[in-house]
């Protein structure tokens, strides 16, 4: 989009030798003019056509695994009638997998046994081995054709299960999988070392049958065998199929060993140019050169966008090349050019380079551009890139980059990418020696306001000044003093080099406050019912001090070792009767809570209305509740229980830090928690429960249970105890309360 104002620029093309040669004639266009090697004649496979594996299946237990895989804790807990339990659990495909899988760990043996066999889970879950070992400890044998089937929808999730299990069916996948997948590689290897000699028969009819692919995978299953008992050994025990077969086998041994799919490395020699058509159609910007401005002919451009293609998890070395030889903003400027033209082309996957070249070129435009988009992401089915793309934020590394992963991490309704941005921001805090609470005070970027808080624009003739209410919305006022609707568009009067370039900042300020203004609002609210504390020094710093969060700050009732006050228009303290007041060099200062100012509420709102303050948010006007003495002594909240509220109100709650509960059966969420301090949760149990993806296919939620647990979700272990509600902190209770009462509203 163009500046209001702004002349086009012409600009010239830099001549070829005023670039690297790489550039100008790429290895791709090297090798075309390099006759073709000749490729290698692979020699003629050792067959033996026509041989079966043997029939049978057994289960091989180390010492003491069996029952180490019994004791492993399984998932679920239930309590009532097992038979009705059971009932509710019969189709093969009810019940969330893990539970399922509880189910059949926990069940009386003579109830559940007549499930194993038919178990076949719809999906699996992460880690999904985890909850399949107990259930193949208890049941071993009977286990296997589930496991099969498990393996087939999630070999990395599941393999671990299938170690013990040898028959022909386990064979042919591990030997797949230790040759093809990396993911499953060193699992398959530990079956093929463990079992040994044993599986030979098994593999020995694909490694020498007529099928190319089953065969090298079979190969270098048996090659693994031998290189632990020897060649002749492994010969021996295909001897099962006849002598013909051993006599195959020993000579395949001989012969050289099959190069794995995972160990694979790209062919040597020049690279050849990679197809990117949809950025030859694009008008990508163009690339300026640091001296001269002039900028880097098409041609030679398309060759940056395919040495990106080359590249790996670093910059091919061409590239660095171009970071030296263009300016950084064209060179962002052209990355975002290739990005927004992959969206255009559909965001084809196999072109994963895209966001990886942007962290190593984007700079904070680019942040602007990307975060929106990583928002949206997991709504349109792509999580994975969604988590890409946060990687490139962090790897932007600007406060501006961090600023929006915090704000990711903070508010985003995808909970998956809200706990990934949560992890990248603490490692962000921890390289710092910070909180991510301390990370954050640091990152609220001063916008280059001055130090009252504001900004002056510059038209030449006329000027502006720009201030922020309550809500930290910028708002204008002329040099006559008369608040202005929004900046006006400069006009054939103004200075046509200061006027567009004050529009563009105002611009740029307004969009870059409004990405940061609530989730600063919210963080200090959330600070006021934590009970967050500042030293005299960081409460001057990241407060007082700071242009934009200052204007905050003076609409906010502040305590210092539980003495209240607040800041005076002059930047000064003073009391609720407006004398002065002294802030020990000593003191913890937090944001008062209603529940602490008690009486004195009253007179801080007069002293607010009297001056014609507006909170950012709601502080002395909040509602105190408290927990009855029969509240406080049990674990469920009664009086909020089978209530039947409409679906986005619970939604709603994730505005307070709820989060919502894993999916279930067909992808539904059946609770909803928020973290209550320590190991504490609360939890509502929801009926029928959030469809994810489809909240209106449930309009309404009855809430079931209301309770507190050692545990994120509505099941309880009896190991893990019940707390009590009496066990939160006043201020934790009241704003539960609150919450939920807001929820059960009428």
């Amino acid at each position: 989009m163009d500046t209001p104002g702004a002349s086009p620029v012409t600009v010239k093309d830099a001549p070829l030798d005023a670039l690297p040669q790489v550039l100008v004639d790429p290895p791709w266009e090297q090798a075309a003019r390099l006759p073709s090697p000749a490729k290698p004649k692979e020699p003629e496979p050792v067959l033996v056509p026509g041989l079966e594996p043997p029939a049978g299946l057994t289960i091989a237990w180390k010492p003491g695994e069996r029952e180490e895989w019994a004791a492993i804790t399984s998932y679920g807990h239930f309590d009532g009638d097992w038979a009705a339990i059971i009932e509710e659990y019969r189709e093969p495909g009810a019940g969330y997998p893990p539970t399922k899988a509880g189910l059949l760990v926990q069940g009386p043996e003579e109830l559940v046994r007549p499930l194993v066999a038919a178990w076949r889970p719809e999906y699996t879950s992460s880690y999904f081995w985890h909850s399949l070992r107990p259930i193949v400890a208890r049941f071993e044998l009977e286990a296997h054709a589930p496991l099969i089937h498990c393996v087939d929808l999630d070999p990395a999730g599941c393999i671990k299960a299938l170690l013990p299990f040898l028959d022909a069916e386990v064979a042919v996948r591990m030997a797949d999988w230790h040759f093809r997948l990396k993911s499953t590689h060193e699992i398959a290897l530990t079956w093929l070392e463990r079992h040994g000699l044993a599986a030979v028969p098994f593999l020995v009819p694909d490694a020498l049958g007529k099928r190319r692919p089953a065969r090298r995978k079979a190969l270098a299953a048996l090659w693994v065998v031998a290189g632990r008992h020897g060649r002749d050994a492994v010969a021996d025990a295909a001897r099962v199929h006849g002598d013909e077969a051993a006599e195959a086998v020993a000579e395949a041994l001989r012969r050289e060993r099959p190069v794995l799919d995972v160990a694979k490395k790209p062919a040597e020699g020049p690279p050849k140019a990679p197809k990117v058509p949809w950025a030859d159609r694009a008008r990508l910007p163009r690339l300026v050169l640091r001296d001269g401005g002039r900028v880097v002919p098409v041609k030679q451009a398309r060759n940056v966008v395919s040495f990106m293609a080359l590249s790996g998890t670093d910059p091919h070395e061409a590239l660095e090349e171009v970071r030296e030889l263009c300016t950084p903003a064209s060179l962002a400027a052209f990355s975002r050019g290739v990005f927004e033209a992959w969206r255009r082309a559909g965001q084809p996957s196999r072109f994963g380079w895209v966001l990886t070249q942007l962290a190593w070129f984007g700079d904070d435009e680019t942040v602007r551009l990307l975060t929106p988009i990583i928002r949206a992401w997991p709504g349109e089915a792509r999580h994975a890139k969604a988590e890409q793309g946060l990687d490139v934020l962090a790897a932007i590394g600007t406060d501006v980059a961090l600023i929006h992963l915090n704000g990711i991490a903070r508010k985003v309704r995808y909970t998956g990418l809200r706990f990934y941005a949560r992890s990248m921001i603490r490692e962000a805090a921890e390289a710092r020696g910070l909180t991510p609470e301390q990370l954050a005070d640091r990152l609220v970027p001063d916008f280059e306001l001055d130090a009252e808080g504001g900004m002056t624009l510059d038209y030449g003739p006329r000027s502006f000044r720009v201030g922020f209410d309550e809500q930290l919305k910028p708002y204008v006022v002329d040099d006559t003093g008369k608040l202005r609707k929004a900046l006006p568009k400069p006009g054939v009067k103004d200075d046509p080099e200061l006027a567009p370039a004050a529009y563009q900042r105002f611009s740029t300020l307004k969009k870059d406050v409004r990405a940061n203004a609530a989730d600063q609002i919210a963080r200090l609210e959330a600070a006021m019912v934590t009970g967050r504390r500042w030293t005299p020094d960081d409460f001057r710093a990241f407060f007082l001090d700071h242009p934009l969060m200052w204007h905050i700050a003076r609409r906010l009732i502040w305590t210092a070792d539980d003495r209240p006050f607040r800041i005076a228009e002059d930047r000064t303290f003073a009391g609720v009767d407006d004398d002065a007041f002294a802030l020990p060099d000593t003191a913890e200062i937090g944001i008062a809570h209603p529940l602490h100012l008690g009486d004195a509420v009253k007179a801080w709102s007069d002293v607010l209305a009297d001056y014609e303050i507006l909170q950012p948010f709601l502080q002395l006007g909040r509602q105190i509740h408290t927990l009855t003495e029969g509240e406080r002594a049990g674990d469920r909240l009664g009086r909020f229980e089978g209530v039947t509220v409409p679906t986005g109100r619970v939604l709603g709650l994730t505005r307070h830090g709820w989060e919502r509960g894993t999916p279930q059966d067909g992808g539904v969420e059946g609770w909803i928690s928020v973290p209550a301090g320590g190991e504490r949760w609360v939890v509502i149990d929801l009926d029928p429960g959030i469809a994810v993806g489809a909240v209106e296919v449930f309009p309404e939620q009855n809430l079931r249970s209301v309770l507190i647990s050692p545990n994120a979700t509505s099941y309880r272990s009896p190991r893990e105890g019940t707390p009590t509600f009496g066990e939160l902190e006043p201020v934790a209770a009241s704003e539960l309360i609150a919450q939920l009462t807001d929820l059960t509203r009428n």
